[in-house]
């Protein structure tokens, strides 16, 4: 294959087995109708002008790609670099495809967002968009995911969005997915799904990829050179495929993607303990198997019956139970290797930036923190590694409060709810 970019962005959303559009007969003519308006828009320099003046204008693009000094000192191996999307407006990555569809949704005369989120920061971008296009705005958000991010529900709601809590399956990121689609079927005439990551049926991973690929594209400008690692974390796989992108041809650049360890890589009451789709159980054996699920085909994690499984992260972003089918098809490859890290390493690994660096990584891109700190320890220090900081910290607030035992600012929260 001459060009794996090239492969990656294809008009019939197949990568190798992976990918393609298995959904209702009612879904088809809607996924269409948004196929044919972005490889119309992609074409369109009016289009791409409108994109980039929002990329920098709105958003704050370019984010930077800042020297982790103190951060590779401390750790003794390979430099560590940081791009950091948590400085984006919003504070994550997911503005990028926000924006990116908001202008798709306008030129297909669509009035109203809808959208799926786990961690709350694609909602927070999509209510964000939302209110700038003057679009009316409806996140699903899984029951567990609500009050684990209970502030970015907040901002939501002050953006105008109405947020829905599922509470059907496992009221997580898979469930809001599904109440997402159902929502789509029965209003197809005004409403564009908003989908949050590079899985879905066709269109949605070339979609997201194409709007994620700046990370990549600026990372290559501002390094003025090629890394010699790429690492991301990794849940559905939209901050991975941006900041891996631009670099697929370059075979040089080696890239790691990074799963949820959980608790570690094995079932405990019968579930898996973990989201790692490409982790080895005890058995040694993949925990993820290929199946079509939420209308696309890829690795998930499932049960002996074939039925998706429940997950656990520390994190409400990465404890999807798939994974996007370019990186399916790329971890098949051997383009993309796949690790892991746990959560007490996910925590470690946040205390560690923020001590070093003085920067508050989100739970989700922590995952890449740790697998970054755990590669330069075995590499040279004349190599270059690159992590996606994909979001920043404040949304898990609560999260690391309760992780850490602050029994102070618990009893500060405590006093200050006390009349409300």
């Amino acid at each position: 294959m001459n060009s794996l970019k090239k492969y990656l962005l294809n008009t019939d959303g197949h990568f190798g087995q992976f990918g393609g559009r298995y959904v209702p007969e009612l879904l088809i003519p809607i996924m269409e109708e948004l196929q044919e308006a972005f490889f119309q828009a992609k074409k369109d320099p009016s289009f791409k002008n409108d994109l980039l003046n929002l990329y920098h204008n709105y958003s704050g693009r370019p984010t930077p790609l800042y020297f982790c000094e103190n951060l590779t000192k401390k750790i003794g191996g390979a430099k560590i670099y940081l791009k950091n999307e948590g400085l984006n407006h919003t504070g994550a990555h997911k503005i990028n495809h926000c924006l990116g569809q908001a202008i798709l949704a306008k030129r297909m005369g669509k009035k109203r967002l809808i959208a799926e989120t786990g961690a709350g920061q694609h909602g927070l971008a999509t209510a964000t968009v939302a209110a700038k296009f003057g679009l009316k705005c409806r996140v699903y958000m899984g029951a567990r995911d609500v009050e684990r991010q209970r502030p970015n529900v907040f901002w939501m709601e002050q953006l105008g969005a109405e947020v829905i809590p599922v509470k059907e399956g496992g009221q997580i990121l898979r469930d809001a997915i599904n109440a997402a689609l159902r929502d789509l079927i029965s209003n197809p005439e005004d409403t564009h799904y908003l989908l949050g990551t590079v899985c879905g049926p066709h269109p949605y991973p070339v979609i997201n990829t194409y709007f994620q690929k700046i990370v990549g594209e600026e990372v290559k400008k501002q390094l003025g050179g090629l890394p010699d690692y790429l690492v991301a974390c990794v849940g559905g796989g939209s901050n991975a495929m941006g900041l891996f992108y631009d670099f697929l041809d370059d075979k040089k650049v080696q890239m790691l993607a990074v799963e949820a360890g959980g608790k570690g890589i094995k079932k405990e009451n019968g579930k898996f303990a973990h989201a790692a789709r490409f982790g080895a159980m005890p058995d040694g054996k993949q925990a993820g198997e290929v199946g079509v699920v939420e209308g696309f085909k890829s690795y998930f994690l499932q049960n002996d019956e074939g039925q998706i499984e429940e997950t656990q992260s520390i994190s409400a972003g990465l404890d999807y139970s798939g994974v996007g089918p370019q990186l399916a098809y790329l971890h098949d490859i051997g383009r993309v290797k796949f690790t892991y890290a746990v959560d007490d390493d996910v925590i470690a690994a946040y205390k560690l930036l923020a001590r070093t660096e003085g920067i508050f990584a989100a739970l989700e891109s922590s995952h890449a923190v740790a697998g970054a700190i755990k590669l330069a320890k075995t590499l040279p220090k004349n190599k270059i590694i690159v992590m996606n900081c994909s979001g920043r910290g404040d949304k898990d607030l609560f999260i690391v409060t309760k992780k850490l035992g602050d029994k102070n600012f618990a009893n500060f929260l405590k006093e200050q709810t006390k009349n409300v």
